[in-house]
């Protein structure tokens, strides 16, 4: 009979002793998948917090880029505006004052160089070949007390400034506003490379125009 309940007891202690460690194994097994389960969460939460952040970044560089293009192109046409309204101003015999033409000329050209910095190559070559507009208007303005024909250079000014100039910023507006995809054309490159060359072609004829007015003053 003792050996017979030894023979109990090793069995009862060998159930308890599988009872325990199955609920032993149970629980490790259940805290490695909680484990787990926290690592991946852990992982899905640092994923969306570095997509929040880029998403953050690349809101905050779009949101530069349209401010500093709100910022040239509203100091193109500031600029333009001034030097015309000094030639106008001329043509009525009044004087030219040069302080407004000349802060806006260091507005445009402080923005100007912001943009040389940040643009895109496509962009920067019409932004360059408008801010060399801008400056042989600047010129025209200059030069216009002692121009030899004062009727005549008025009128070329003017014509300058109403036209080709006047085209050059325009063709600055829609260029940026192409470039945040305010606006799309699918023929907008062939029409930006025409007023582009149209622009340059006037250019280089105003600028010979007062460099032969120069010389006669001299």
């Amino acid at each position: 009979m003792d050996e017979l309940g030894d023979l109990v007891d090793v069995n009862a202690l060998a159930v308890a002793l599988i009872s325990v460690g199955g609920a032993l194994g149970g629980t490790l097994g259940g805290a490695l998948l909680s484990q787990r389960a926290g690592r991946a969460q852990a992982a899905e939460q640092n994923q969306r917090a570095d997509r929040e952040r880029e998403e953050e970044r690349a809101e905050q560089a779009r949101q530069a880029k349209r401010d500093l293009y709100a910022h040239l192109n509203t100091a193109a046409r500031a600029y333009r505006v001034a030097a015309r309204d000094a030639v106008e101003a001329a043509g009525r015999g009044e004087g030219i004052d040069p302080i407004l033409l000349d802060a806006a000329k260091e507005a445009w050209a402080e923005q100007y160089s912001q943009a040389q910095m940040a643009l895109a190559r496509d962009v920067l070559h019409i932004v360059s070949a408008l801010n060399r507009s801008l400056g042989v208007g600047y010129s025209a303005v200059k030069q216009l007390p002692s121009s030899p024909r004062l009727d005549e250079a008025h009128q070329r000014a003017r014509a300058w400034f109403s036209g080709p100039l006047s085209d050059g910023v325009y063709l600055l507006r829609v260029v940026l506003r192409h470039d945040l995809g305010v606006e799309v054309d699918p023929d907008f490159e062939e029409t930006a490379m025409q007023m582009l060359a149209a622009l340059n072609s006037a250019r280089d004829s105003f600028a010979h125009a007062l460099a032969a007015e120069r010389s006669q003053a001299g």
